[in-house]
């Protein structure tokens, strides 16, 4: 019989060594006279006092500078916090977070909420969530909404979004379903569990159902939820056995496996599987049981070992039987209860009754004895005819290796009408079939020919479809970005949707199978963004469109912002004249010489030009600021993600928030965001976060999809070596198709060894070729000289928690340094800051060029803070660079919360870039409590700019890009800083 496994797992945190960093020393922090911490120069002054940018009209202030009474919580310094603090208290930070050790250490036990249901009175129907329709990125989620709970399907990457823009509250729901356990449909669950640990006093809990994969996710999440997450988690099915036992046969498990049986609704779980897995399984005698247990921390691990699917040596040679993980889908049957018709007194008068209490009885299906009459009243005699309670079924059939076992199902013939196997007065009447299979299966002859047996039922495609593409999901951030664009379209480019007005959206009637017979279409609706199916109250059962958005075209998002700042007008053209402005002024601007540093505000000097971007061309890189929130995603923003676009010579990414594929798509468009994919060169991670990584799985699984069949190489992806953990883990869920480096492995001294040791035993492979016998034997040569005794490398892999297997990094490094060459770059280096336990910066340099007259041109220059307090270690990293993207997230007013959080405010992130003589500055990482746009100091951002979602910098116009500032501030002059999140506190566990 199915087995369900109930597990109520507590996350803890893997154990984190002493913040140590090879090149921090907060000794040298406190005695040092680090650029910050000395006061203004005259510069400064001056160039706060100078006027250098065109005059706007006078308006009041856009943003009022919040109370810092009004931030959520008290002070942290005020309670204890220990904190280490230069001697002036400029540059502080929170050691205990640095070290990891932040967190309380007595989990909390995070309590599944008690709900009284309301079986009589329900409000009831499932709603399409649109998450993925408009970028086809992620599985669409459906909401079972009742009055009084919840329930959810599916969870991939921005539903969290969705539910901001749309008011679903976090808080009300009870149960999360995975139809398939993959990156597809459950990106989105790990930052919706962090957000709801987050949530009031004590956080809040949910039950997560899936399949026996569920197990791989869970241990995969285990990396980085931190200890005061405890999840309540479900899986079911059968799993294989573990240490070489029989496979067991799925098809004794085909079953209905009863997850929910209260008074509103019973829902229940049918596995499906890809018939390549039918005919080759051992058959079990197990029993059919329904297995609900919950394990405590020390017991957990081996209870996973036992009860779910292992990748042991022993259980190989049966894999191909029972298939890979990730395999079964689930098909979901949603049951509510029948309406009782209604009793009638007459009928019981007739048959003795008197009034009273035998009523209920009656009412309640127990039958009676008579008053008057010696004889049994059944509610039959006395009760109208009951209405069946409505079915809606929610299919997820992948691909049509799964259709065999689809239309062979048992366990569904009492759904289907008109089955001989299933007479009619027997049957059970579907009101409601939600397909979130794709549209190339559900049109298959196969998929239309087991549509045809649910006659009554009204059926959903719920599967991507195209005609969904250029409707928006998320309104206001798209709102947002058409008035950037009507403003600065050089900054903020039109969004990438495919233009469909010249593609036939009609589905064909009919299709032909392969035998040659024309099938009819079944007949059914396409999903759209909130569409609902009401199942009670009983008279409103059926289709409702009301909550479907309307769409508001990129025209009229214009005329309201015209009718609403008059002023726009003009200052678009201003704008636009920058880009007439820049071949003249760059005759005019004389570069920098080779030994000239920048230093001191070289935004005086306006005939100053880095000698990186002579010549440059809009070919030679481009940084797309695809997530620019913290903690989580909201309505205006998305979480952390940076696209380094070279071009034709390929991509970076620089972290990978949950949701980064969607906003690739938002930018460049369904098919130009599966190019940007496929030409990914490296994917860098600055630390453990999930707001930093969530959305990494997703863009490794798409790229093993669209590279399928095409030589390649697995894609590098640079991290610190937690991130390892959770990717081994992922990856017996899921093939990712990377290879794994650590940040400590492209640090500068690891480089420097890496290149010395590259160096010397070329030399001593050139030397001795006639003794060494093949690859194997150079590479050992390699590896012996650069971890050699004595060596520069021995101290620093013998540094704690560094990883062990160092032959395995050094062909890696190998790699990156061809992939990087590759792509027109010289070097990529991370760097050591100050936030969490493996923290890290990054340094990206660009290789020399020559341009048309021959001269060598020096490459450019970008680092990257991550996040991190103000450090020497990013200052240094920094010197001279041509673009640092550093993050803010707080006011300036909030220096203590930015302390606590190990953050940064604007003005610390602006005093950096001064300090490093950055050329450009741009800011990123905001708190989520300023919506649009944040609060700064006008008097510091001669060469910085705020960052906004989709923001797309050329490196060829860079010289404009801090004119442009004042005028986008005119866009949110009378926006206030307001928190927007109903159902999140402070920064969230994730910041």
């Amino acid at each position: 019989m199915p087995q369900l496994t109930s597990l109520r797992l507590l996350y803890t945190s893997p154990i984190l060594s002493p913040f140590k960093s090879p090149f921090l020393s907060f000794s040298t922090i406190s005695k040092s006279k680090s650029p910050l911490l000395n006061p203004p120069s005259f510069f400064t002054v001056l160039s706060s006092s100078s006027g250098r940018h065109p005059k706007l009209p006078r308006h009041p202030q856009h943003l009022r500078r919040r109370d810092i009474s009004s931030f959520r919580g008290t002070n942290r310094r005020d309670k204890g916090m220990p904190t280490e603090e230069t001697e002036s208290g400029s540059v502080g930070f929170n050691k205990r977070r640095a070290e990891g050790r932040d967190k309380n250490d007595k989990p909390r036990n995070l309590q599944l909420k008690a709900r009284k249901l309301n079986p009589v009175n329900t409000i009831c129907y499932v709603q399409i969530l649109g998450t993925g329709m408009d970028t086809q990125d992620t599985s669409s989620s459906v909401l079972l909404f009742f009055d009084k709970q919840r329930f959810i399907f599916n969870a991939g990457e921005g539903l969290q979004r969705f539910c901001t823009e749309h008011k679903i509250k976090l808080s009300k729901i009870d149960h999360i379903f995975l139809s398939r356990v993959c990156s597809e449909t459950a990106g989105g669950l790990p930052g919706l569990l962090l957000t709801l640990a987050g949530m009031g006093d004590e956080g809040m809990s949910v039950n997560i159902w899936g399949p026996s994969d569920l197990k791989y996710l869970v241990d995969a999440m285990k990396s980085f939820i931190p200890n005061a997450a405890m999840i309540h988690t479900h899986s079911f099915g059968q799993a294989p056995g573990s240490n070489g036992a029989p496979v067991p046969d799925l098809k004794k498990f085909s079953d209905p496996i009863v997850l929910v049986d209260d008074e509103v609704v019973k829902i229940s779980a049918i596995l499906l599987r890809p018939s390549c897995l039918k005919g080759s399984e051992t058959v079990t005698e197990e029993p059919n049981m329904l297995c609900h247990s919950e394990v405590g921390v020390e017991g957990r691990r081996n209870h996973l070992q036992e009860q779910t699917l292992s990748h042991s040596a022993g259980e190989d040679s049966q894999a191909g039987a029972m298939g890979k993980p990730g395999d079964i889908s689930v098909i979901y049957v949603c049951e509510l209860p029948e309406i009782k018709g209604r009793f009638d007194p007459q009928k019981a008068v007739a048959l003795g009754l008197r009034a009273g209490p035998k009523y209920r009885e009656l009412q309640l299906g127990k039958s009676v004895m008579s008053d008057r009459k010696n004889n049994m009243v059944h509610p039959s005699d006395v009760m109208g005819p009951s209405i069946p309670g409505p079915i809606v079924l929610l299919v997820d059939c992948p691909t049509e290796s799964y259709l065999q076992d689809l239309l062979c199902l048992e366990s569904l013939t009492s759904y289907y009408t008109g089955s001989s196997s299933n007479p009619l007065e027997s049957a059970k009447t579907v009101n409601c079939v939600i397909h979130l299979s794709p549209a190339s299966v559900v049109r298959s002859p196969n998929y239309q020919v087991w549509m045809k047996r649910f006659d009554a039922a009204q059926h959903i495609m719920a599967g991507h479809e195209m005609k969904n593409v250029e409707v928006p999901i998320l309104k206001s951030s798209a709102r947002i970005a058409a008035r950037l664009n009507y403003l600065c379209p050089q900054f903020f480019p039109a969004p990438g949707f495919w233009s469909l007005q010249h593609l036939n959206h009609s589905i064909p009637e009919s299709i032909a199978s392969s035998e040659g017979s024309v099938t009819e279409l079944c007949e059914s609706v396409g999903a759209e963004n909130l569409l609902k199916f009401h199942l009670r109250p009983y008279a409103q059962l059926g289709l409702d469109r009301s909550g479907i958005p309307s769409l508001s075209s990129p025209s009229e998002i214009i005329d309201e912002l015209v009718s609403e700042i008059p002023e726009v007008v003009d200052a678009a053209q201003e704008v636009g004249q920058f880009w007439n402005d820049i071949g003249e002024a760059q005759r005019e601007i004389a570069p920098m010489h080779d030994d000239k540093v920048m230093i001191e505000e070289p935004w005086l000097n306006l005939n100053t030009l880095p000698r990186c971007l002579e010549d440059i061309t809009r070919e030679d890189m481009e940084i797309v600021l695809l997530g620019t929130g913290s903690s989580q995603p909201s309505k205006y923003r998305n979480v952390t993600s940076i696209y380094i676009n070279l071009f034709s010579k390929g991509s970076l990414l620089l972290d990978c928030g949950e949701g980064t594929l969607g906003q690739l798509k938002r930018r460049y468009s369904v098919e130009g965001a599966d190019n940007a994919v496929r030409g990914l060169r490296c994917i860098w991670i600055s630390h453990i976060h999930a707001d930093h990584h969530a959305g990494l799985a997703r863009i490794l699984t798409l790229r093993r999809d669209l590279l399928k069949g095409v030589p390649h190489e697995p894609l590098i992806v640079i991290g610190p070596r937690q991130l390892k953990r959770y990717l081994d883990a992922y990856q017996k869920l899921e093939d990712l198709d990377m290879q794994f480096l650590d940040c400590w492995h492209t640090s500068e001294v690891s480089l420097d060894a890496f290149e010395c040791s590259f160096k010397t035993n070329k030399e001593h492979s050139s030397e001795s070729s006639a003794s060494l016998e093949g690859e194997n034997d150079t590479n050992t040569v390699k590896l012996t000289k650069l971890f050699a005794k004595g060596s520069r490398m021995q101290s620093y892999w013998k540094k704690p928690g560094s990883p062990a297997d160092h032959s395995v990094a050094f062909p890696i490094l190998k790699n990156l340094k061809k992939v990087l060459s590759e792509a027109g770059l010289e070097a990529l280096i991370s760097f050591s800051v100050v936030h969490c336990p493996q923290a890290f910066g990054v340094v990206l340099k660009a290789a020399e060029r020559i341009n048309g007259v021959g001269k060598v041109i020096p490459g450019w220059k970008i680092v990257y803070s991550g996040d991190t307090r103000p450090c020497p270690e990013l200052i240094e990293a920094a010197r001279g660079a041509t673009v640092l993207i550093h993050e803010a997230t707080f006011e300036e007013g909030m220096v203590d919360e930015a302390i606590a959080k190990n953050h940064s405010t604007t003005n610390e992130a602006i005093e950096v870039g001064n300090s490093a003589g950055a050329y450009r500055i741009i800011l990123t990482h905001f708190s989520q409590r300023y919506p649009k746009i944040p609060v700064f100091d006008d008097a510091h951002m001669h060469k910085t700019c705020i960052a906004f979602d989709l923001m797309s910098v050329n490196a060829a116009d860079l010289t404009v890009l801090p004119k442009v500032l004042p005028y986008l501030k005119l866009l949110f002059r009378d926006e206030m800083t307001v928190e927007e999140l109903d159902d999140v506190i402070s920064e969230g566990l994730a910041s």
